[in-house]
């Protein structure tokens, strides 16, 4: 199959507690080119012709496979249910691709290059379009890869001829991949939990907090951000795929609302600048604290010892003070339309507490007052402008270097 991209096909949004997917129809070649998972990946071979899977050789060996390409070369194959997956997702890293793409550009290395992270607009009809950029693998599937990778094992011709029904999550942090994961599989048999380890590379399962990852750490200080009675953030953050009835008596008092992925990636930034290399550390053979990262690569980020000696506490105080000096500067008093109320507007908000945070946790000063105190000068800065309206990264380095020059960093 000759497939050209960028790839825009119809999608239908199906809004749900845990937050929106979408459901698409893609063939299934195009599914083996921008899909993997971390045990799983299928590469187009030298000749254009077939399918090469990559991976462990106990897992591409998996007879599962073979048993699963046999059905697909039948007739009467069919798969009505759906493939799971989060698109965005950067294997290499542990964020997503426009998270990266973001870092890229504030650091000057991304130029006037065209982002590779999957979209979805709404037509003029009403209809969702789903965008898929190039054959860069960004699409983690979190249910149904040993469905998927079997068609690398298939008949060419059943292959090419087979479309595969798709819900697709843009943006979802692992940590909540995972969670998913689990209870889908969950409610159909019981599920190892080293396989969801395995799969993850991240445990949903209870563990003492000196074993946490940098994901797992920041999805936990994203939940306490959307339900503490004291946090700016309370019923902003849509975190858990099951709420309570208080959660949503809480949820509906919020004007406005970011994704998870925002406030995780936000967190997360503050202590890792690879969230995937230090999971993969501390999980190497046996489990290990934080501690194993003091042996790894050297990581810059401001509150990085903060993290590694388990100071918490500090870390999730800095973040809540600084969200609460946020609201009294930028969103208490912005106008309805203000994009500081918008994913690029909250994003850039964290930018600039990455910028702030090392200062701070060294003069050991994470009050709300110290960082209302830097704030202030952007106090009076129209964000409802249209010259911060662009929904992509470039609206979030407006809105941060409009702050950064107010305040003088």
């Amino acid at each position: 199959m000759d497939i050209q991209f960028p790839v825009t096909i119809p999608a239908l949004r199906v809004d749900q507690r845990l937050g929106s997917f979408y459901v698409a129809v893609l063939p299934a070649e195009l599914l083996l080119r921008v899909c993997a998972s971390d045990r799983m990946s299928a590469s187009l071979n030298a000749d254009g012709v077939g399918y090469s899977l990559e991976g462990t050789q106990r897992v591409v060996q998996d007879k599962r496979l073979s048993e699963i390409a046999a059905y697909i070369n039948r007739v009467d194959a069919a798969f009505p249910n759906s493939i799971i997956v989060a698109a965005n997702y950067d294997r290499e890293t542990g964020f997503d691709q426009t998270e990266n793409e973001d870092i890229a550009a504030e650091e000057g290395e991304q130029g006037n290059a065209v982002s590779s992270a999957w979209s979805v607009q709404m037509s003029d009809d009403g209809c969702h379009k789903l965008t898929i950029p190039s054959e860069a693998k960004l699409a983690a599937v979190i249910d149904g890869q040993h469905r998927l990778f079997s068609f690398a094992k298939a008949n060419p011709e059943a292959l090419q001829s087979m479309n595969l029904i798709c819900s697709v999550f843009i943006d979802l942090p692992k940590a909540l991949q995972a969670q998913i994961f689990a209870t889908i599989n969950s409610t159909q048999k019981r599920v190892d939990r080293s396989l969801t380890f395995e799969l993850f590379g991240y445990n949903v399962s209870d563990e003492p907090e000196e074993y946490w990852t940098p994901d797992k750490l920041a999805v936990f200080f994203a939940r306490k951000l959307a339900t503490d009675t004291d946090s700016p953030l309370r019923g902003r953050i849509m975190v858990a795929p099951k709420r309570d009835s208080k959660l949503e008596k809480i949820a509906a008092e919020a004007t406005w609302r970011i994704s998870t992925a925002v406030a995780v990636d936000g967190i997360m930034r503050l202590y890792s600048s690879n969230p995937k290399r230090d999971a993969n550390l501390m999980r190497e053979g046996d489990a290990h604290t934080r501690g194993v990262l003091l042996e790894g690569p050297k990581d810059k980020s401001p509150l990085r010892s903060a993290y590694i000696e388990g100071n918490d506490a500090v870390i999730f105080k800095m973040v809540l003070n600084y969200l609460k000096a946020a609201d009294n500067v930028f969103w208490e008093n912005a106008n309805e339309g203000s994009y500081i109320f918008r994913t690029i507007g909250v994003q850039a908000i964290f930018d600039i507490l990455r910028k702030l945070a090392s200062d701070a946790f060294e003069e050991r000063n994470i009050s709300s007052g110290y960082f209302e105190k830097i704030l202030t000068p952007a106090k009076e800065i129209d964000f409802s402008s249209t010259e911060f309206q662009n929904a992509s990264g470039s609206g979030r380095t407006f809105i941060r270097k409009a702050i950064e020059n107010a305040i003088g960093i």
